[in-house]
């Protein structure tokens, strides 16, 4: 007894003095991160034998005189545009993209050696270490690809043309040592705090890592490798060079958006899916509540069959409706107006009417099918709830405000996160199917999608400007999404996605 209370202690110094020197040596990886921080302004491709280069790429004297020596990994692209040598643009591309990557984990290295959260106290420096290691592989990955680079160049050119300069050749070096380094501390705080790594869990487990096999399939052939047509954005395309060897054109395609009414644009999505979002899980919630309270078994099924049906009526019927209710001539509507001898309304030629149509419609045809996600979750809440708050004396209007909103806020934050990822892709069926090319309508009714589509169908080749715009709208919803978890996460961890 006396042994284990004597080990006690100087298990706890052992633990101390280890955790003390493993913070050592991570102020030298920091001090090794802000060096590799500053690498990519240094010189990392050197243009040699400039003039037989530059008469290999059949460059004019104009274009020679704005090109330097040497380049960095962020001013390799405008080499790449300047000299209009679009067959090098995907791989400098991709090159900045991993450098960026690089870049944000040395950054998230920081954050979390200086965060001291919790989470990170009860397992030492394992978290710093698993974020430094991640951006020493895209550090070496970011050396090794321009080492890469350089070799397709000179034999895309058939001649020596680039050679590497000094920053590829410190990165690889420290990065293969500040990995290593890291690996060994790691080790040892995976052994004081009894925690294993990757390789052992897949070792006991690799059944269960098998069954995960077509999963990441899956989704490399449909998620991740169709992400390479994001260079679209950043290229004037044609078909003749094809798409790894088309100009490429930097951010002029986005400029263009920009010229192009790109915040009105906004302004109008943004405006629409608010009110499309909270007034539709409003509705969405309140008629959930009410078909929970029908008694009738047959009342219930078959309201609940009304509400849903709207939902698949196809946006081209929806369309043969809305015109028949609205034409000027012989619409349902105005039927009955001039019927009362009143005038005609004109709502084809008239804005204003359009937001609050376009808002009504969507809402008969989706309130449905958002309403049996919220009716699932009531009938999952335990009855036991509601019979306690009886027995305490709370009517049916205490009983919905405080057990049923209550615990249908997490499914509300859940669908509100996936709703706002996607709060810059409109409804364009919807749209383009009530509008059509009516342009004395767009300044209410233009939002992302039908412009994209009318610039895409109108403008030939213009694939880099619909690519742009997709990828503006889904960056924005990327953003918008991560502050609204970060909030949701510091104000209630439990709710939040990640």
């Amino acid at each position: 007894m006396y042994q284990q209370n004597a080990s006690a202690p100087s298990g706890r110094r052992e633990t101390v003095r280890r955790t003390k020197r493993n913070r050592i040596y991570c102020l030298g990886l920091c001090a090794l991160l802000i060096l590799m921080l500053f690498m990519p302004v240094f010189s990392w491709i050197r243009a040699v034998n400039t003039e037989e280069l530059y008469g290999v790429m059949n460059l004019k004297a104009s274009v020679v005189k704005k090109l330097t020596a040497d380049h960095s990994v962020l001013t390799f692209l405008s080499f790449v545009e300047t000299s209009k040598q679009g067959v090098l643009g995907f791989w400098a591309f991709l090159l900045l993209i991993v450098s960026a990557a690089a870049i944000v984990f040395c950054l998230l290295t920081f954050a979390v050696y200086l965060r001291g959260s919790g989470r990170q106290a009860e397992k030492g420096m394992l978290r710093t270490f698993s974020v430094f290691q991640k951006g020493m592989c895209f550090s070496f990955l970011a050396a090794a690809g321009t080492v890469g680079l350089i070799l397709y160049a000179n034999a895309h050119y058939g001649m020596t043309g680039f050679l590497p300069g000094f920053a590829p050749c410190a990165v690889l070096a420290l990065s293969a040592a500040g990995y290593a380094v890291s690996k060994r501390l790691e080790k040892e705080e995976r052994i004081l705090y009894r925690e294993h790594g990757f390789l052992r869990e897949l070792r006991k487990n690799w059944v269960l890592f098998l069954f995960l096999v077509p999963c990441f399939v899956f989704f490399l052939i449909n998620n991740y490798l169709p992400m390479t047509g994001i260079y679209f954005a950043f290229t004037q395309f044609n078909f003749r060079d094809h798409l790894f060897a088309s100009p490429f054109v930097g951010f002029k395609n986005f400029e263009f958006l920009v010229r192009s009414e790109i915040l009105h644009l906004t302004q109008n999505t943004i405006l629409y899916n608010i009110v499309f979002i909270v007034v539709g899980n409003v509705l969405q919630i309140f008629f959930a509540i009410l078909i929970s309270h029908v008694t009738n078994r047959y009342l219930r099924k078959t309201s609940q069959t009304m509400i849903f049906m709207p939902y698949f009526v196809s946006y081209v019927i929806l369309r043969v409706l809305v015109f028949n209710m609205f034409e000027y001539e012989v619409g349902l509507v105005n039927s009955f107006v001039t019927s009362l001898g009143m005038e005609r309304i004109d709502f084809y030629n008239t804005p204003h009417y359009w937001p609050w149509l376009i808002t009504f419609f969507y809402l008969w045809k989706n309130i449905g099918y958002g309403m049996v996600v919220y009716l699932a979750t009531i009938t999952g809440i335990s009855t036991e709830f509601y019979e306690a708050a009886q027995i305490d004396g709370a009517n049916i209007y205490q009983q919905i405000r405080y057990i049923t909103i209550p615990l249908l806020k997490p499914t509300f934050i859940i669908l509100l996160l996936y709703a706002l990822g996607g709060i810059m892709k409109g409804q364009f069926e919807l749209f383009y199917q009530l509008i059509g090319n009516n342009g004395m309508l767009f300044n209410a009714t233009d939002i992302f999608d039908t412009y994209v589509y009318r610039i895409t169908t109108t403008q030939p080749l213009s694939m880099g400007l619909g690519t742009a715009a997709g990828l503006f709208q889904s960056l924005f919803g990327f953003v918008l999404i991560m502050v609204t978890n970060m909030c949701i996460k510091f104000k209630n961890p439990e709710y939040a996605l990640f």
